[in-house]
Protein backbone atom coordinates (compact mmCIF):
# COMPACT_ATOMS: atom_id res chain seq x y z
CA UNK A 1 0.00 0.00 0.00
CA UNK A 2 0.96 3.72 0.27
CA UNK A 3 3.82 4.74 2.45
CA UNK A 4 2.15 6.69 4.62
CA UNK A 5 -0.04 4.09 5.56
CA UNK A 6 2.62 1.84 5.52
CA UNK A 7 4.62 4.27 8.33
CA UNK A 8 1.61 4.66 10.37
CA UNK A 9 0.55 1.21 10.79
CA UNK A 10 4.22 -0.19 11.37
CA UNK A 11 4.25 3.01 14.23
CA UNK A 12 1.34 1.39 15.76
CA UNK A 13 2.19 -1.94 16.04
CA UNK A 14 5.26 -1.00 17.27
CA UNK A 15 3.65 1.42 20.18
CA UNK A 16 1.31 -1.68 20.35
CA UNK A 17 3.95 -4.31 20.96
CA UNK A 18 6.21 -2.43 23.19
CA UNK A 19 5.05 1.55 23.69
CA UNK A 20 4.62 1.18 27.21
CA UNK A 21 8.08 -0.17 28.40
CA UNK A 22 10.73 1.64 26.04
CA UNK A 23 8.05 5.34 25.20
CA UNK A 24 8.17 6.97 22.09
CA UNK A 25 11.70 4.48 20.72
CA UNK A 26 8.85 1.68 19.73
CA UNK A 27 6.91 4.25 17.14
CA UNK A 28 9.82 5.43 16.08
CA UNK A 29 11.25 1.60 15.13
CA UNK A 30 7.85 0.43 13.86
CA UNK A 31 7.37 3.15 11.61
CA UNK A 32 11.10 2.74 9.97
CA UNK A 33 10.29 -0.86 9.96
CA UNK A 34 7.30 -0.81 8.12
CA UNK A 35 8.71 0.75 5.32
CA UNK A 36 11.63 -0.94 5.32
CA UNK A 37 10.54 -3.60 2.62
CA UNK A 38 9.43 -1.01 -0.20
CA UNK A 39 12.50 0.77 -0.50
CA UNK A 40 13.77 -2.07 -2.77
CA UNK A 41 12.43 0.67 -4.94
CA UNK A 42 15.26 2.46 -4.87
CA UNK A 43 17.33 -0.44 -6.43
CA UNK A 44 17.80 -0.58 -9.72
CA UNK A 45 16.96 -4.01 -11.56
CA UNK A 46 18.10 -3.39 -14.93
CA UNK A 47 15.77 -1.49 -16.98
CA UNK A 48 11.35 0.03 -16.75
CA UNK A 49 9.77 -3.61 -16.61
CA UNK A 50 12.46 -5.36 -14.51
CA UNK A 51 12.03 -2.36 -11.86
CA UNK A 52 7.83 -3.12 -12.67
CA UNK A 53 7.97 -6.87 -12.29
CA UNK A 54 10.41 -7.57 -9.63
CA UNK A 55 9.38 -4.75 -7.39
CA UNK A 56 7.83 -6.43 -3.87
CA UNK A 57 10.27 -9.62 -4.33
CA UNK A 58 13.02 -10.61 -2.39
CA UNK A 59 12.62 -7.58 -0.08
CA UNK A 60 8.68 -9.00 0.37
CA UNK A 61 9.57 -12.48 1.28
CA UNK A 62 7.85 -13.30 4.36
CA UNK A 63 10.45 -16.41 5.00
CA UNK A 64 13.39 -13.76 4.71
CA UNK A 65 12.00 -11.12 6.76
CA UNK A 66 11.20 -13.97 9.36
CA UNK A 67 14.80 -15.05 9.24
CA UNK A 68 16.76 -11.60 9.42
CA UNK A 69 13.82 -10.26 12.28
CA UNK A 70 15.93 -11.24 15.16
CA UNK A 71 19.13 -9.36 13.73
CA UNK A 72 17.28 -6.53 13.52
CA UNK A 73 15.81 -6.60 16.96
CA UNK A 74 19.65 -7.72 18.33
CA UNK A 75 20.87 -4.41 16.44
CA UNK A 76 17.92 -1.83 17.79
CA UNK A 77 19.53 -3.28 21.16
CA UNK A 78 23.08 -2.37 20.31
CA UNK A 79 21.22 1.39 19.37
CA UNK A 80 19.14 1.28 22.80
CA UNK A 81 21.76 -0.53 25.31
CA UNK A 82 19.10 0.51 28.05
CA UNK A 83 16.40 -1.59 26.19
CA UNK A 84 18.14 -4.94 26.01
CA UNK A 85 16.51 -6.92 28.68
CA UNK A 86 13.15 -6.13 26.02
CA UNK A 87 15.07 -8.14 23.33
CA UNK A 88 12.27 -10.48 23.00
CA UNK A 89 9.47 -7.96 22.65
CA UNK A 90 11.56 -6.23 20.18
CA UNK A 91 12.10 -8.90 17.98
CA UNK A 92 8.28 -9.54 18.88
CA UNK A 93 7.74 -6.34 17.24
CA UNK A 94 10.17 -6.43 14.34
CA UNK A 95 8.50 -9.53 12.87
CA UNK A 96 5.30 -8.44 13.47
CA UNK A 97 5.88 -5.07 11.80
CA UNK A 98 7.98 -6.57 8.72
CA UNK A 99 5.43 -9.00 8.29
CA UNK A 100 2.14 -7.37 8.29
CA UNK A 101 3.81 -4.68 5.82
CA UNK A 102 4.19 -7.49 3.16
CA UNK A 103 0.61 -8.65 4.10
CA UNK A 104 -0.81 -5.16 3.69
CA UNK A 105 0.49 -5.59 0.08
CA UNK A 106 -0.76 -8.58 -0.01
CA UNK A 107 -4.06 -7.45 -0.60
CA UNK A 108 -3.65 -4.88 -2.95
CA UNK A 109 -3.74 -5.86 -6.62
CA UNK A 110 -0.28 -5.25 -7.45
CA UNK A 111 1.34 -8.46 -7.19
CA UNK A 112 3.46 -9.57 -3.98
CA UNK A 113 6.26 -12.11 -3.76
CA UNK A 114 5.44 -13.55 -0.66
CA UNK A 115 6.66 -16.91 -0.63
CA UNK A 116 10.52 -15.97 -2.44
CA UNK A 117 12.59 -17.75 -3.36
CA UNK A 118 10.89 -21.02 -2.54
CA UNK A 119 8.32 -19.35 -5.32
CA UNK A 120 8.28 -16.18 -7.39
CA UNK A 121 5.02 -15.99 -8.33
CA UNK A 122 3.54 -12.33 -7.93
CA UNK A 123 0.49 -13.37 -5.39
CA UNK A 124 -2.43 -10.98 -5.03
CA UNK A 125 -5.91 -11.07 -3.04
CA UNK A 126 -6.87 -7.33 -3.68
CA UNK A 127 -9.12 -6.50 -1.27
CA UNK A 128 -7.78 -2.81 -0.79
CA UNK A 129 -6.98 -0.19 -3.31
CA UNK A 130 -3.81 1.11 -2.71
CA UNK A 131 -4.75 4.51 -1.19
CA UNK A 132 -7.85 3.79 1.31
CA UNK A 133 -8.85 6.61 3.99
CA UNK A 134 -10.85 3.80 6.39
CA UNK A 135 -7.20 2.09 6.95
CA UNK A 136 -4.94 4.77 7.07
CA UNK A 137 -6.95 7.52 9.11
CA UNK A 138 -7.57 5.49 12.33
CA UNK A 139 -4.32 4.25 12.67
CA UNK A 140 -2.67 7.50 11.94
CA UNK A 141 -4.93 9.04 14.20
CA UNK A 142 -4.01 6.14 17.21
CA UNK A 143 -0.05 6.35 16.23
CA UNK A 144 -0.45 10.61 16.62
CA UNK A 145 -1.96 10.14 19.70
CA UNK A 146 0.68 7.81 21.10
CA UNK A 147 3.21 10.16 19.86
CA UNK A 148 2.23 13.90 21.26
CA UNK A 149 -0.11 12.86 24.22
CA UNK A 150 2.32 12.22 27.65
CA UNK A 151 3.75 8.95 28.15
CA UNK A 152 2.36 8.94 31.87
CA UNK A 153 -0.79 8.66 30.40
CA UNK A 154 -2.51 5.69 29.02
CA UNK A 155 -4.82 7.47 27.03
CA UNK A 156 -2.72 7.77 23.73
CA UNK A 157 -1.72 3.69 24.09
CA UNK A 158 -5.76 2.93 24.46
CA UNK A 159 -6.48 5.17 21.37
CA UNK A 160 -3.72 3.85 19.22
CA UNK A 161 -4.91 0.44 20.08
CA UNK A 162 -8.63 1.14 19.32
CA UNK A 163 -7.19 2.56 15.68
CA UNK A 164 -5.92 -0.76 15.55
CA UNK A 165 -8.71 -2.71 16.01
CA UNK A 166 -10.50 -0.72 13.70
CA UNK A 167 -8.18 -1.37 11.60
CA UNK A 168 -8.68 -5.34 12.12
CA UNK A 169 -12.53 -4.79 12.02
CA UNK A 170 -12.25 -3.07 8.79
CA UNK A 171 -10.04 -6.22 7.46
CA UNK A 172 -12.47 -8.44 8.12
CA UNK A 173 -15.03 -6.19 6.31
CA UNK A 174 -13.27 -5.73 3.10
CA UNK A 175 -12.66 -9.78 3.10
CA UNK A 176 -16.19 -10.48 3.27
CA UNK A 177 -17.14 -7.64 0.87
CA UNK A 178 -14.22 -9.31 -1.71
CA UNK A 179 -15.99 -12.61 -1.40
CA UNK A 180 -19.53 -11.17 -2.08
CA UNK A 181 -18.69 -9.25 -5.29
CA UNK A 182 -16.98 -12.12 -6.60
CA UNK A 183 -19.44 -14.30 -5.84
CA UNK A 184 -22.38 -12.03 -7.13
CA UNK A 185 -20.35 -10.72 -10.54
CA UNK A 186 -20.10 -14.80 -11.02
CA UNK A 187 -23.96 -14.88 -11.07
CA UNK A 188 -24.29 -11.64 -13.62
CA UNK A 189 -22.07 -12.66 -16.06
CA UNK A 190 -23.54 -16.15 -16.15
CA UNK A 191 -27.14 -14.69 -16.03
CA UNK A 192 -26.30 -12.07 -19.05
CA UNK A 193 -24.19 -14.91 -21.01
CA UNK A 194 -21.04 -12.65 -21.06
CA UNK A 195 -18.10 -15.35 -21.61
CA UNK A 196 -14.84 -15.63 -19.78
CA UNK A 197 -12.20 -17.23 -19.41
CA UNK A 198 -10.91 -15.42 -15.86
CA UNK A 199 -12.05 -11.91 -13.95
CA UNK A 200 -10.67 -10.49 -11.06
CA UNK A 201 -11.90 -7.98 -9.06
CA UNK A 202 -10.48 -4.83 -7.05
CA UNK A 203 -11.75 -1.66 -4.99
CA UNK A 204 -12.39 1.43 -7.07
CA UNK A 205 -10.16 4.02 -5.50
CA UNK A 206 -10.29 5.17 -2.47
CA UNK A 207 -13.72 2.57 -1.20
CA UNK A 208 -14.92 -1.05 -0.78
CA UNK A 209 -17.98 0.16 -1.88
CA UNK A 210 -17.44 -0.06 -5.48
CA UNK A 211 -15.38 -3.03 -7.21
CA UNK A 212 -14.18 -2.68 -10.68
CA UNK A 213 -13.79 -6.26 -12.34
CA UNK A 214 -11.73 -6.92 -15.40
CA UNK A 215 -12.36 -10.13 -17.53
CA UNK A 216 -10.81 -11.81 -20.23
CA UNK A 217 -11.94 -14.04 -22.94
CA UNK A 218 -9.83 -14.68 -26.17
CA UNK A 219 -9.14 -11.71 -27.63
CA UNK A 220 -11.03 -9.41 -26.41
CA UNK A 221 -11.28 -8.02 -22.35
CA UNK A 222 -14.17 -6.59 -20.89
CA UNK A 223 -14.45 -3.73 -17.94
CA UNK A 224 -17.48 -3.39 -15.60
CA UNK A 225 -17.65 -2.07 -12.12
CA UNK A 226 -20.23 -3.55 -9.37
CA UNK A 227 -21.26 -1.72 -6.02
CA UNK A 228 -22.56 -3.39 -3.45
CA UNK A 229 -25.90 -1.79 -3.60
CA UNK A 230 -26.50 -2.81 -7.39
CA UNK A 231 -28.77 -5.15 -6.27
CA UNK A 232 -30.66 -7.21 -9.16
CA UNK A 233 -29.51 -4.31 -11.78
CA UNK A 234 -27.50 -5.89 -15.02
CA UNK A 235 -23.71 -4.98 -15.03
CA UNK A 236 -22.93 -2.41 -17.58
CA UNK A 237 -20.06 -4.17 -19.55
CA UNK A 238 -17.68 -2.74 -22.41
CA UNK A 239 -15.65 -4.73 -24.34
CA UNK A 240 -12.49 -4.17 -25.45
CA UNK A 241 -9.64 -5.56 -28.16
CA UNK A 242 -6.44 -7.29 -26.34
CA UNK A 243 -4.85 -7.15 -29.97
CA UNK A 244 -2.96 -10.09 -29.43
CA UNK A 245 -1.98 -9.95 -33.16
CA UNK A 246 0.26 -7.44 -32.58
CA UNK A 247 2.74 -9.94 -30.52
CA UNK A 248 3.60 -12.11 -33.49
CA UNK A 249 7.25 -12.32 -33.08
CA UNK A 250 7.87 -11.06 -29.57
CA UNK A 251 6.58 -13.99 -28.05
CA UNK A 252 9.96 -14.53 -26.59
CA UNK A 253 11.38 -10.83 -26.01
CA UNK A 254 11.99 -10.93 -22.59
CA UNK A 255 9.91 -7.77 -21.79
CA UNK A 256 7.13 -9.22 -23.16
CA UNK A 257 7.46 -12.63 -21.56
CA UNK A 258 8.28 -11.25 -18.14
CA UNK A 259 4.52 -8.88 -18.59
CA UNK A 260 2.52 -11.54 -19.40
CA UNK A 261 4.05 -13.64 -16.57
CA UNK A 262 3.67 -10.77 -13.91
CA UNK A 263 0.03 -9.76 -14.90
CA UNK A 264 -0.86 -13.45 -14.56
CA UNK A 265 -2.79 -13.14 -17.71
CA UNK A 266 -4.34 -9.67 -17.81
CA UNK A 267 -2.75 -7.70 -20.29
CA UNK A 268 -3.22 -6.15 -24.09
CA UNK A 269 -1.20 -4.50 -26.66
CA UNK A 270 -2.16 -1.60 -28.90
CA UNK A 271 -0.22 0.84 -31.10
CA UNK A 272 1.46 4.22 -29.78
CA UNK A 273 2.19 5.85 -32.63
CA UNK A 274 4.90 3.64 -34.56
CA UNK A 275 5.22 1.78 -31.49
CA UNK A 276 4.09 -1.67 -30.25
CA UNK A 277 2.38 -1.20 -25.95
CA UNK A 278 1.77 -3.58 -23.37
CA UNK A 279 -0.53 -2.70 -20.87
CA UNK A 280 -1.15 -4.40 -17.49
CA UNK A 281 -5.01 -4.31 -17.43
CA UNK A 282 -5.14 -4.73 -13.15
CA UNK A 283 -4.05 -1.01 -12.31
CA UNK A 284 -5.95 1.75 -13.52
CA UNK A 285 -9.28 1.89 -15.85
CA UNK A 286 -10.00 2.83 -19.32
CA UNK A 287 -8.51 4.30 -20.99
CA UNK A 288 -6.23 5.34 -18.13
CA UNK A 289 -3.92 2.34 -17.16
CA UNK A 290 -0.79 3.38 -14.62
CA UNK A 291 1.63 0.89 -16.28
CA UNK A 292 1.99 0.79 -20.22
CA UNK A 293 5.58 0.20 -21.63
CA UNK A 294 6.95 0.40 -25.13
CA UNK A 295 8.08 -3.01 -26.35
CA UNK A 296 8.78 -2.84 -29.92
CA UNK A 297 8.59 -0.76 -33.10
CA UNK A 298 6.30 -1.75 -36.00
CA UNK A 299 7.38 -3.45 -38.47
CA UNK A 300 6.54 -5.41 -41.75
CA UNK A 301 5.66 -8.01 -41.56
CA UNK A 302 6.67 -8.72 -38.21
CA UNK A 303 7.58 -6.07 -35.26
CA UNK A 304 11.04 -4.88 -34.85
CA UNK A 305 11.92 -5.47 -30.53
CA UNK A 306 13.22 -2.53 -28.84
CA UNK A 307 14.58 -1.93 -25.17
CA UNK A 308 11.82 -1.11 -23.49
CA UNK A 309 10.46 2.34 -22.11
CA UNK A 310 7.41 3.12 -19.47
CA UNK A 311 4.39 5.22 -20.90
CA UNK A 312 3.89 8.23 -19.50
CA UNK A 313 0.38 8.03 -18.02
CA UNK A 314 -1.91 10.63 -17.08
CA UNK A 315 -5.09 10.20 -14.03
CA UNK A 316 -8.43 12.36 -14.99
CA UNK A 317 -9.15 12.97 -11.51
CA UNK A 318 -12.39 13.91 -12.88
CA UNK A 319 -13.47 10.28 -12.85
CA UNK A 320 -13.98 10.33 -9.05
CA UNK A 321 -17.24 12.47 -9.23
CA UNK A 322 -18.61 9.68 -11.49
CA UNK A 323 -17.07 6.92 -8.56
CA UNK A 324 -18.99 8.46 -5.85
CA UNK A 325 -21.96 8.58 -7.82
CA UNK A 326 -21.60 4.98 -9.08
CA UNK A 327 -21.54 4.11 -5.72
CA UNK A 328 -24.99 4.79 -4.86
CA UNK A 329 -26.34 4.34 -8.59
CA UNK A 330 -25.77 1.87 -11.26
CA UNK A 331 -25.04 4.51 -14.21
CA UNK A 332 -22.77 3.51 -17.06
CA UNK A 333 -19.28 4.97 -17.47
CA UNK A 334 -20.36 8.07 -19.68
CA UNK A 335 -22.30 9.53 -17.43
CA UNK A 336 -19.76 11.10 -15.44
Amino acid sequence: MDSLTQLTFGAACGEAVLGKKVGRKALLWGAILGTLPDLDVFIPLGGPVDDFVYHRGFSHSLFLLALFSPLIAWLITKIHPETKSHIKEWFLLTFLVLETSVLLDFFTVYGTQVLWPFDTTPLARPIFFIIDPLITLPVLLGASAALVLKRSSLLGHRLNTIGLVFCMVYLVWAFGASEFVENRVREKLAHQNVPYSRFISSPAPFTTFLWRIVGIHKNQYFETYFSLFDGKTPLFINHYPRNLELMRGLEEHPPVVKLRWFTRGYYAFSKVGDHIAITDLRMGAEPDYVFRFKVAEVGHPNPNPIKDERLKTSQDWRGLAWIWKRIWKPIPPSEN
